[in-house]
């Protein structure tokens, strides 16, 4: 959705997106030696999984780190949210490894259509175990993320999530309901 950021361009304080894992914060850039190479290094705090990760600043894009979305960019999504469920593998193991390399590209789109893919295929029959708990843990990468783009509180963001995805399985039920009459 974003074009990648320029390493240098991170600084403490910038809003990120880890792949798989959720937004968090840049909360320190230090240049270090490992391994006898000298390079800036990047520590993110990531919210949704309570960790912090160091990336060579110079390997940020290679990591798939991206900046956090904008409001802007939360209408696009919410587009995303809403519209049709794509074609996907009627097989567990197919859809779920499908799923599974949607959410590690990193991009909040993918997560977006996984979390959609997801959550409407559970309102027709009961989701497996696995894709249930794919389906919590997309909700909580995609809550971090717009935890930051909206300005909320953690529990704010994943009850207005919750909430959406509500809103939307009631408008595809009256839409049904409308098709059959």
């Amino acid at each position: 959705m974003d074009e990648p950021a320029d390493a240098n361009d991170y600084q403490v304080g910038d809003k990120v997106v880890y792949p798989q894992h959720g937004a968090g914060s840049v909360v320190q850039r230090e240049r270090r030696t490992v391994l006898g190479e000298e390079a800036d290094y990047l520590t993110i705090r990531v919210l949704a999984s309570d960790m912090t990760v160091m990336v060579r600043a110079d390997r940020a894009d290679e990591a798939g780190i991206r900046r956090v979305i904008g409001p802007a960019e939360v209408e696009t999504l919410l587009g995303v949210l809403r519209g049709d469920d794509i074609v996907i593998p009627g097989n567990w193991n197919r859809r779920f490894k499908h799923n599974r390399e949607k959410m590690r590209t990193g991009d909040v789109l993918e997560l977006a259509e996984v979390i959609r893919n997801l959550t409407h295929r559970g309102a027709g029959k009961p989701l497996s175990s696995g894709e249930r708990q794919m389906l919590s843990r997309a909700k909580h990468i995609l809550a971090s993320e717009l935890q930051y783009a909206l300005d909320l509180e953690e529990a704010e963001a994943l009850q207005y999530l919750d909430d959406l995805l509500e809103e939307i399985a009631h408008e595809r039920q009256e839409a049904a309901g409308r098709a059959t009459t």
